[in-house]
């Protein structure tokens, strides 16, 4: 089954080259890149890769992946952070995750690049968390058959949680894989404030999530931080 990776970015010159081309090693995978109104060279850089990249009408992640999914010609869809690698082989590891009929959808493990001591215990948290309550979060590479995916009407389009929100759906229909294998992810968002002010951030967003905050109000806390 042919594999259709969708990264979502906006304003990331900095990392898009470095990224990509990583991702253009894999010549039998489709990759789609959706812009989110960016105002730097994001666009530029990874056309001059020789990626085509579409415009999203509408700010948001989720619209994002949602529109890429939208054009995708693979029969599995990965929704890939700009910022997070895909483990070696990750084509047969999520084939093999997802033949088996009692899934549907899956992802990897979490590790963060460069960690100190404090990131290996949010790596250990990560991990546990995702293992134990199958609960992975998008940057730990969420992938599903597009035919489900379609069925379930995507992302519900919502300023922030889209991720968290999409696996309570798919979990009441199958089981949520977590491969052994690792994807890495930069370690740049637990930089501006420090590793446990970011993780209690975070967390109180889940929770306000869990007792009713709109994701409008919880998506402008998170931007305070």
């Amino acid at each position: 089954m042919k594999i259709s990776i969708i990264v979502p970015v906006l304003n990331e010159e900095i990392l898009i080259e470095k990224n990509l081309i990583l991702l253009k090693s894999n010549p039998n995978v489709e990759i789609i890149i959706v812009d989110g109104g960016s105002q730097d060279k994001t666009v530029e850089l990874a056309e001059n890769l020789g990626f085509k990249v579409l415009i999203s009408s509408q700010m948001g992640r989720a619209y994002q992946m949602n529109k890429g999914a939208s054009i995708a010609r693979g029969e599995i869809l990965l929704f890939l952070h700009i910022d997070t690698h895909l483990p070696p082989q990750y084509q047969s590891i999520i084939q093999e995750i997802l033949s088996d009929t009692k899934t549907i959808a899956g992802a990897f493990e979490l590790e963060i690049d460069r960690p100190n001591f404090s990131l290996c215990l949010v790596e250990i948290l990560v991990n546990w968390r995702s293992r134990f309550f199958s609960f992975p979060y998008g940057d730990q590479g969420i992938f599903i058959k597009s035919s489900i995916f379609q069925e379930f009407g995507g992302f519900s389009n919502l300023p922030i949680m889209e991720d968290f929100e999409l696996i309570q759906r798919l979990k009441k229909r199958g089981k949520i894989t977590i491969a052994k294998a690792k994807v890495i992810t930069s370690n740049r968002r637990w930089q501006k404030l420090g590793v446990w002010k970011t993780t209690l951030i975070n967390q109180l967003i889940i929770i306000g999530y869990y007792l009713g905050v709109s994701p409008t109000q919880l998506a402008a806390w998170y931007k305070q931080k």
